[in-house]
């Protein structure tokens, strides 16, 4: 395995670079007998699409789906579904003046080291344009966890800087640029405005939540449902951090608050985030991940060339200001493939376990509002 693969029984293969003809994944895994289209697939595509408003890359890419194989007359057939996106949209004139030199925040230099050449237009391999076979393997796995269990996966923009962005309902991050939990936008657009004029970026925090869980999803130890998810959200670029539940905020809470009390009608709080143990509860399963502030800005930096030399950097092309914008659709696609995954394993190990039913998992928690 070279890291380009993600689950165990639901397995994602990964391919492509940021300026090659095509990107796309190999699903590996998919139970037989789902209702499957382009159509399915295409709506969480369109939600990660760059060029779809001024705050973003500008790059005019359709990220049209096509299923290569896996579906016959509309159904999954059980075997691996191939899933290709096409670029239309490359400009990589833009990354000549940085075949040589390293840009700093990128993964320039690190790919050199390991590989002895790298693909400088558009970062290669490492580049974002990459998450969009993610985010397709993921429409696939959230289409299955919903008709079996009617598990239901939201994400939303809770920080993006230093602005804080308070959690009005769910319904308003459709129609909302930035998928902020609120109607306030303006704010946000004159933050935005404010960076690109400086030439400057931002970073930002991302919440994303899996409703309507399963209970048993996970395993003991080093395969904790937790401890993958942290695996996955780091697999996607610029993320510097992961919280599950209350996170670090469980470094100040005490014994007494921090251990979800549990009565015959549920739990009452839900600072484990939905796991114990590393296996689910059933209450919701909450997640935050931290993203760094994009590294390709037209403020020049120091740096170096391929020889050692002292060289200043200005990145040009196409960039967005804060990459976390468009990460909510990329979290929840990684979040949804993890469960896919557990469910699977879970099914293939414990399908026949029955025990009584206990309390079902309330839902006053602050953490699944």
């Amino acid at each position: 395995m070279s890291g380009n693969t993600l689950g165990k029984l639901f397995s994602v293969t990964n391919f492509g670079e940021s300026h090659g003809p095509a990107i796309g994944c190999v699903i590996d895994g998919c139970p037989p007998g789902m209702a499957l289209s382009e159509a399915d697939i295409q709506f969480e595509l369109d939600r990660r699409r760059p060029g779809t408003s001024r705050h973003v890359t500008q790059r005019q890419e359709p990220d049209q789906v096509e299923i290569l194989s896996g579906v016959y007359q509309g159904l999954t057939t059980g075997t691996p579904i191939a899933l290709l996106i096409r670029n239309t949209d490359q400009r990589s004139k833009d990354y000549g003046d940085i075949a040589q030199r390293f840009r700093p925040g990128h993964a320039d230099y690190a790919y050199w080291h390991k590989y002895g050449l790298r693909d400088p237009r558009g970062g290669g391999r490492s580049s974002a344009r990459l998450t969009a076979p993610t985010v397709a393997a993921g429409a696939v796995a959230r289409k299955w966890l919903l008709e079996q269990y009617g598990t239901v996966f939201r994400g939303c923009m809770t920080a993006i800087g230093e602005v804080e962005i308070p959690f009005k309902g769910w319904d308003f991050v459709s129609q909302n640029p930035f998928f902020a939990p609120t109607s306030e936008v303006q704010n946000l657009e004159d933050y935005m405005d404010a960076l690109r004029k400086a030439g400057d970026s931002c970073g930002a925090r991302i919440r994303v939540s899996a409703s309507h869980m399963p209970v048993g999803l996970g395993e003991p130890l080093y395969d904790r449902l937790d401890a993958d998810i942290a695996h996955a959200m780091m697999g996607l670029n610029a993320v510097k951090g992961v919280e599950i539940g209350a996170g670090f905020k469980s470094v100040a809470q005490r014994g007494t608050t921090h251990g979800d009390s549990m009565s015959p009608d549920g739990f009452r709080t839900n600072n484990a985030g939905g796991i114990l143990g590393g296996i689910s509860t059933g209450q919701d399963v909450e997640v935050s991940i931290a993203i760094k502030p994009t590294s390709s800005i037209i403020s020049p930096r120091e740096s170096i060339d391929v020889t050692g030399q002292s060289v200043e950097v200005v990145t040009k092309g196409r960039h967005d200001p804060c990459v976390g914008i468009r990460a909510t659709p990329i979290a929840e696609a990684l979040l949804a493939l993890v469960v896919m995954d557990h469910a699977l394993r879970h099914r293939a190990q414990c399908g026949d376990v029955q025990v009584t039913p206990g309390p079902i998992a309330a839902s006053a928690s602050p953490l699944s509002s």
